[in-house]
C-alpha cells in the first residue's frame, strides 16, 4: 500500500476503492469549506446594522467597531494556524475538522445571541481560534490525496473556498429580511453542523500516528531544505498583500472612472465578483497544470501575468475596462493558493505537512492584514492608480524569486524527503 492511500494500515484495499475515499474526501471538504466561509463572510452586508443593533450609535462608532468585528476572526485565526497544522501532524487530520466545524456551528449559532458588540467581538475571536476548517481541509487533501493529483484536488479545494467567499455576502444580503438577523447566524451554524456530521461519517482518514511517531516527529527539524519553504512562505504573504492592497480602493478608483454617482457601486462590485469568479473557473485548471508542469512554474507564470495584468489597470479609462482587466487577473491568480499548498507539500515530509501548511496560512493572513494598510496609505498620499504600479512590482519581484528558488529537480522534490 503506498502512502498516498486512504486505507487503514490494517486493511489493505484496491485501487478503485482507493480512489473513491479520496474523492470522497474532497467532496466533503469543498463542502465544509464552502459553508464555513460562507457563514464566515455572510455577514459582511448586514454587520454595522447587527453593530447597531447590540447598542453601539454614532456613525463613526459603528464603522470602527464593524471593522473590528470583522477583522478579529482573522486576526485571532492567524496566531493559532500553526500550532492546529501541528496538532493535525501529531494526532491526525480528520480530528482538526471535526473540531473545526462543530466549534464553529456553536460559535455562529451563539453570535446571533450577542447582548452587546464586545460579546460580538468576543465570539469573532474565538471563532478564528477554533476555526479554521478550510486550512484543515488542505492539509487533509494535500496528504490524503495521490501526489499525481494533488494539484488539481487543492484547486478544486479552493474553488470551493473562493465560492464561500463570493457567496457569503450574497446571502447575507439576501437572508436577513427574510428571516431576521439573528436567525441568519443560527441558521448559519446549523449548515455548518450538517458539514460536521458529513466529515465525521464520510471522510476516511489515513491511520493516525501513534504515539512513539509523535513523540519522534520533530517538527520544522524535519525540512532537510528549508530554502524552498520559506520562499513559499513569502510568496503566499506578497500573494495576499498583492490581492488585498487593491480590494480596498476599487470604489474610490471606478468613483474616478464612472460618471454616473449611482453606478459607482454596481460596478465597483462587479470589478470584485469578477476577479472571484475567474478564481474560480482558474483554480482546478491550473491545479491540473501543476500536476503536469510542476506548481513552481505555474506559481512563476501567474505572479508574473498578474503583474503585467496590473500595469493597464491603472491606465483605464473606463469601469468595463476595469472589470474585463480584472477578470482576467482572477484566472492568472486562481491556481496560486493551490499550488502553493502543493509545492509545499512535495517540499516537506509528510509527517509534518500540517505544521507547514499552518505556517502557510498565518503568511497569507498577514498579507491580508498589511495588504490594505500600504493600499490605503499609497493611494491616500501617492494616488490610486499608484496602487496598481506598486503591486505590479511587487508581483513581478515575487515571479523572480519564485524562479531564482525553485528546486532543480522539481518534480522529485519530496520524493527524497520521505
Amino acid at each position: 500500500m503506498t502512502r498516498d492511500s486512504a486505507a487503514p494500515a490494517t486493511a489493505p484495499i484496491g485501487a478503485e476503492e482507493t480512489d473513491a475515499y479520496w474523492r470522497r474526501n474532497l467532496a466533503v471538504c469543498v463542502f465544509g469549506s464552502f459553508t464555513t466561509l460562507v457563514a464566515m463572510t455572510l455577514l459582511l452586508p448586514f454587520l454595522p446594522l447587527y453593530v447597531e443593533e447590540l447598542g453601539v450609535t454614532g456613525q463613526a462608532a459603528i464603522v470602527q467597531w464593524s471593522g473590528v468585528a470583522f477583522g478579529a476572526t482573522f486576526f485571532s485565526a492567524a496566531l493559532v494556524a500553526p500550532l492546529w497544522g501541528r496538532f493535525a501532524d501529531l494526532y491526525g487530520r480528520k480530528l482538526i475538522l471535526l473540531r473545526a466545524s462543530l466549534a464553529m456551528a456553536i460559535v455562529m449559532s451563539l453570535i446571533g445571541m450577542a447582548q452587546d458588540v464586545y460579546q460580538l467581538v468576543g465570539l469573532r475571536l474565538l471563532a478564528g481560534l477554533l476555526g479554521g476548517y478550510s486550512s484543515g481541509a488542505t492539509v487533509l487533501i494535500a496528504t490524503q490525496t495521490p501526489k499525481a493529483r494533488s494539484g488539481w484536488a487543492l484547486g478544486i479545494l479552493a474553488s470551493g473556498v473562493m465560492a464561500g467567499n463570493l457567496v457569503g455576502p450574497l446571502a447575507g444580503g439576501v437572508l436577513p429580511p427574510i428571516i431576521g438577523i439573528r436567525a441568519t447566524f443560527l441558521a448559519a451554524g446549523g449548515v455548518i453542523f450538517v458539514a460536521f456530521l458529513a466529515t465525521l461519517l464520510l471522510i476516511r482518514e489515513e491511520r493516525r500516528p501513534t504515539r512513539a511517531e509523535r513523540r519522534a516527529n520533530p517538527g520544522w527539524a524535519a525540512i532537510p531544505d528549508k530554502r524552498p519553504v520559506l520562499a513559499l512562505l513569502a510568496t503566499g504573504t506578497l500573494l495576499m498583500l498583492a490581492v488585498m492592497s487593491i480590494e480596498p480602493i476599487i470604489t474610490v478608483y471606478v468613483a474616478e472612472l464612472v460618471t454616473d454617482p449611482a453606478r459607482v457601486t454596481m460596478v465597483a462590485g462587479l470589478a470584485m465578483s469578477a476577479t472571484a469568479l475567474g478564481s474560480i473557473l482558474a483554480a482546478p485548471r491550473l491545479g491540473r497544470l501543476a500536476d503536469r508542469i510542476g506548481p513552481w512554474r505555474v506559481i512563476a507564470g501567474g505572479l508574473a501575468a498578474s503583474a503585467l495584468l496590473l500595469v493597464p489597470q491603472a491606465l483605464v479609462t473606463e469601469g468595463w475596462q476595469l472589470v474585463v482587466l480584472r477578470f482576467l487577473m482572477g484566472l492568472s491568480l486562481g491556481g496560486l493558493l493551490p499550488c502553493l499548498a502543493s509545492a509545499l507539500r512535495h517540499s516537506v515530509p509528510d509527517r509534518v505537512a500540517g505544521t507547514v501548511l499552518g505556517y502557510s496560512t498565518s503568511a497569507q493572513y498577514a498579507g491580508q492584514v498589511i495588504g490594505p494598510l500600504l493600499g490605503g496609505f499609497a493611494g491616500g498620499h501617492l494616488g490610486m492608480r499608484s496602487v496598481f504600479l506598486a503591486t505590479a512590482i511587487l508581483m513581478a519581484l515575487g515571479a523572480a524569486g519564485t524562479v531564482l528558488a525553485r528546486p532543480r529537480a522539481e518534480s522529485l522534490v519530496g520524493e527524497s524527503t520521505r
